[in-house]
């Protein structure tokens, strides 16, 4: 009893772990002592005796509330709410605060004003505590905004379940469950800002938009919705808003609605997903990434953020957005005083280096990178720091940085409003003010706070800048640039000779075009400033190619397809290395400048930061084409979101082989994948709408054969496709069974020629694959569908040497798994079949002689018909997996690891090793010469940016070394070919 009795009196449950020093010591003592005394009035015997001994504890709330007008008033008016703390620890406290809130709407007498004392005196009490513990070191920054946030959804949730009970009382709704009111009952109310992302500050107003469910169970009259919301809203407001003799709950604020002007406080759904699509703005977009439900119907609320989802989170990157945001940052600098970073006075949310910048750092990265990565949709800014470094957007050195001054910052801004619970964001400008937030703060004094400080918004600065404000030079230091007129202005003529334009008056007619907004793409005279701006970096950019004037009539073609430019603009001139990567791609890269000017969005892409680090292996490219599809789709559509995302990828697996990222053989996999999965997709999208017409086969099953460069995973940027179509079914299946039946064979011709034709038929969007399936049974003579049976009976009967050489690269690449593995079996049992050796190598010489005399090559560039070029390797490779001469192990289709993989007694370390060589500088070539151009590659005309493009992915110093190194290699190929093949 004695030791229960002692804990009662001494026991006070909050262990400062933070030391304060009071402004004034005298003062506080004799602030204490004033709160002591009313405590003894109150009879609160315990409390009068621990404040009045001497310790940590003391010193702390003397200190505490010396430095807080606003903490030593409450204490004075209730000085229970220390007294509880013997009781209680403040984390038990504020549960049990929430719980009396949560119950306060229930309770069998309430009425609005006694809800109204109710929740603010519990708000009071626990804002009281969430502060001490703060101040105390008990809590972190990121759990005393979390408890704030919890207070306002509890607060708000009450007040909400009491209006809709007392709506049920007087007939306006119908509540499915009274002790539970919310649910089902159709009213929406999302948090916003610092509410929705759970990061309240100590003294901040709520932001809450408000929408309602017409159709919701609980609403008796649909057409009465709209004032009954609204009515109710404002009562809401009224309830948590307006200051009484206990003062106030959370000021509420309801202008971040859809037009606050000319709307309800109450939005119908409906109405407001109109508003969005048709009309929401980028700030919109931004401030509906922290929207969360906080109170009403959590269910509905749900639905609707995920219903704005595709709105929020856009899946092409959204650069107009970021100038959009920016333009609000330069506003925000106009507005608020930007100037020198002065500690005094300093706007700790609004100033440079402060709480907005981090903020807008995250959100302006998750506008652009969220559509494509969910995982950087999150609300909070400190985890979202967090993802966002993950994925390689920012550094981690950025991360650390900016979440460190985060919350240091945060600490400032409770600092600064705990001082009198009021909703400012600046510190003082008196000498006594910013030292009473030094020691708030754990400060020695106001200079150690003010050096801290200042460091703290000069670090968030930096990385705020590196972002942002990296402002284009207009025509610094290159010379005069004037496209006005008509007349050329002789000194544009000189600086355009210059910077490498060859027919510059020329160059001056397309900019003036450009200027004169003849294009959709600069009609608007923003889009025009935007370029006028970019123009000389571009014409910079453009004049290192060599190729300048090509690279300039190249954009001009591809600004006169685009639809609207100001994103693209904006994109280019925050990011230098992007424009330089787009100059050479216009001056090297014709296939590409192609793809982005039949298809701009592509470019997007490039600006994952991730994109050169990440490996485009299948996985890879499964997630993207996986997201790119999602949801149910029309047919057509489905096949059209395949032509893009192939396009798409096509061009981002190149950029990274342009870039170096990716080695050529790992470019030719990527392409590889590309093609298996997209050609997959295709697959399974045909074969349902041909079901839906003509039903489906008894026990019917199909499996893609991929031949070629696809069967052995080295396809180019340019390659067509090999593919032989295999089925099978049931061996007494008759007519399918759908509207339109069809006999079994042609049943699987049909949906073939369908798969030709989805895959091969060049849309607007463009075509996924020219299809090649010559290499099926009997060629073309031959059915395009062949049954599993009659390829077994073809392969082991009738192929001829030359087609059992193409089957060595054969590869299943989509279909019925089962059938996929029988097919797979068959290729390695028909390639494993017994054989006359030198009659294989016979035929394969009659073939090569063959070729080079039907099809000649046309120069040492040509390098697949050269002799000693790349169908010699293929050859090799392929007489080799015919004829056993292959080292044990997993099939290989790829020609590299079966040169790898030769027999020892077929060839030679040396050889092996020569003929691998040969491969990697044969597939560099191939894969850079086929990526950047359309056509032949032109020894005479090759551009400079190819050439050096060429050097950089062979290692060679020089175009002469290059062409000396090819000659030679293609000689020593020649000659192990004839060796290995002419041997025995």
């Amino acid at each position: 009893m004695a030791a229960v009795a002692k804990r009662t009196v001494t026991d006070w449950l909050l262990k400062p772990m933070a030391g304060l020093a009071p402004l004034d010591k005298d003062r506080a003592r004799q602030e204490l002592a004033e709160i002591t005394a009313v405590a003894r009035e109150e009879g609160l015997a315990r409390l009068v005796k621990f404040l009045a001994d001497k310790g940590e504890g003391q010193d702390f709330l003397a200190a505490a509330f010396n430095l807080s007008p606003f903490l030593r008033d409450t204490a004075r008016r209730r000085p229970g709410i220390l007294d509880a703390l013997f009781d209680q620890p403040i984390e038990v406290r504020l549960t049990a605060i929430t719980a009396a809130i949560e119950y306060a709407p229930l309770a069998e007498a309430v009425s609005e004003s006694s809800l109204m004392m109710e929740l603010r005196q519990c708000k009071a009490e626990a804002h009281f505590l969430i502060a001490l513990a703060d101040l105390a070191g008990e809590a972190e920054t990121s759990l005393t905004v979390r408890r704030l946030s919890d207070l306002a959804d509890a607060c708000t949730r009450a007040a909400v379940d009491f209006l809709l009970r007392d709506a049920h009382g007087q007939g306006k709704l119908k509540l499915a469950d009274l002790d539970n009111p919310s649910r089902q009952s159709g009213w929406i109310l999302l948090g916003m800002g610092k509410l929705g992302a759970h990061e309240l500050n100590f003294s901040s107003d709520i932001d809450l938009v408000v929408f309602f469910d017409p159709e919701a169970p609980a609403v008796v009259d649909p057409l009465d919705a709209t004032e009954l919301f609204s009515r109710l809203t404002r009562r809401l407001v009224r309830i948590l808003h307006d200051r009484t003799e206990h003062g106030y709950v959370f000021r509420t604020d309801l202008r971040l609605r859809p037009d606050p002007g000319s709307t309800p406080l109450a939005i119908p759904v409906e109405a407001a997903l109109r508003y969005y699509e048709a009309r929401g703005q980028n700030w919109e977009r931004a401030a509906m990434i922290k929207a969360r439900p906080v109170a009403g119907d959590l269910a509905a609320g749900a639905a609707f953020l995920k219903e704005l989802q595709p709105y929020i989170w856009r899946k092409y990157m959204d650069y107009a957005a970021i100038a959009d945001v920016h333009s609000i940052k330069r506003q925000i600098h106009a507005h608020k005083g930007h100037g020198e970073i002065a500690v005094k006075g300093h706007n700790v949310k609004l100033g440079r280096g402060g709480i907005r910048e981090i903020e807008f750092f995250v959100q302006t990265q998750q506008l652009i990178a969220g559509g494509r990565f969910p995982e950087l949709r999150g609300r909070e800014t400190v985890p979202m720091l967090g993802q966002l470094a993950a994925r390689g957007w920012i550094t981690a050195d950025a991360r650390d940085a900016l979440a460190r001054q985060y919350w240091f910052l945060r600490r400032v801004e409770h600092a600064v409003q705990m001082v009198a619970d009021e909703q400012t964001h600046t510190l003082p400008e008196d000498d006594e003010g910013l030292e009473r937030i030094a020691r708030m703060l754990g400060f020695a004094d106001a200079a150690a706070f003010s050096q801290a400080f200042r460091a703290s918004l000069q670090q968030v600065e930096r990385h705020y800048a590196a972002l942002f404000e990296t402002a284009p030079e207009l025509s610094a230091g290159i010379g005069n640039l004037v496209f006005t007129g008509d007349v050329d202005d002789p000194d544009t003529l000189r600086t355009l000779l210059g910077l490498g334009f060859q027919r510059p008056s020329d160059i001056c007619r397309v900019i003036r075009g450009w200027h004169f907004g003849r294009y959709r793409v600069t009609r608007s005279a923003e889009a025009r400033e935007r370029l006028t701006e970019l123009t000389p970096a571009l014409l910079r950019s453009f004049g290192q190619t060599r190729r300048a004037d090509e690279a300039l009539i190249r954009f001009d073609e591809f600004l006169a397809g685009l639809p609207a430019g100001i994103q693209l603009f904006s994109l280019l001139q925050s990011n230098p290395a992007l424009l330089k990567l787009m100059a050479t791609i216009m001056g090297a890269a014709p296939r590409l400048a192609a793809i982005i000017t039949r298809r701009p969005h592509v470019f997007d892409g490039l600006l994952d930061p991730a994109l050169l680090t990440e490996l485009p292996d299948r996985a890879y490219l499964s997630a993207r084409l996986s997201a790119f599809l999602e949801g149910d789709r029309a047919y057509e559509e489905v096949l059209d979101r395949l032509r893009i995302f192939a396009s798409e990828q096509k061009f981002l697996i190149g950029v990274r082989l342009l870039a170096g990222s990716i080695d050529p053989s790992r470019a030719g996999r990527a392409f590889s994948d590309l093609a298996d999965l997209t050609i997959e997709a295709a697959l399974q999208a045909v074969s349902a709408e041909f079901a839906a017409r003509h039903g489906t086969v008894a026990g019917g099953v199909v499996s893609l054969l991929g031949m070629g460069k696809l069967g052995s995973r080295e396809l180019t940027a340019g390659s067509d496709v090999d593919l032989i179509l295999l089925y099978d079914h049931n061996a007494d299946a008759e007519d399918s069974d759908g509207d339109k039946p069809l006999a079994p064979s042609h049943y699987y011709t049909r949906m073939t020629q369908r798969l030709i034709s989805a895959v091969s038929a060049p849309t607007a969007e463009g075509v996924l694959y020219e299809l090649d399936l010559r290499l099926r049974p009997s060629g073309n003579k031959g059915p395009v569908a062949t049954h599993i049976d009659a390829f077994k009976k073809y392969q082991r009967q009738e192929a001829w040497t030359w087609e059992h050489m193409a089957l060595a690269r054969a590869r299943a690449i989509g279909g019925d798994t089962g059938l996929c593995a029988e097919v797979e079996a068959e290729v390695a049992a028909v390639l494993g079949q017994p054989r006359d050796a030198a009659k294989v190598k016979a035929e394969a010489l009659d073939m090569r002689a063959m070729i080079e005399k039907e099809k000649p090559a046309r120069d040492l560039w040509d390098i697949k018909l050269i002799p000693g070029g790349l169908i010699d390797l293929e050859f090799i490779a392929q007489v080799a997996v015919i004829t056993g001469q292959v080292e044990a192990g997993p099939r290989a289709t790829g020609t590299a690891e079966i040169l790898s993989r030769l027999a020892a007694s077929f060839a030679d370390a040396g050889v092996r090793q020569d003929l691998g060589d040969a491969y990697t500088l044969y597939l560099a070539l191939t894969q850079m010469t086929r990526l950047c151009l359309t056509g032949p590659f032109e020894r005479d005309d090759v551009p400079p940016g190819l050439s050096d493009l060429l050097l950089a992915v062979t290692d060679l110093p020089d175009f002469g070394v290059l062409e000396a190194h090819l000659k030679e290699t293609s000689q020593k190929v020649r000659k192990d070919f004839d060796l290995l093949l002419r041997a025995g």
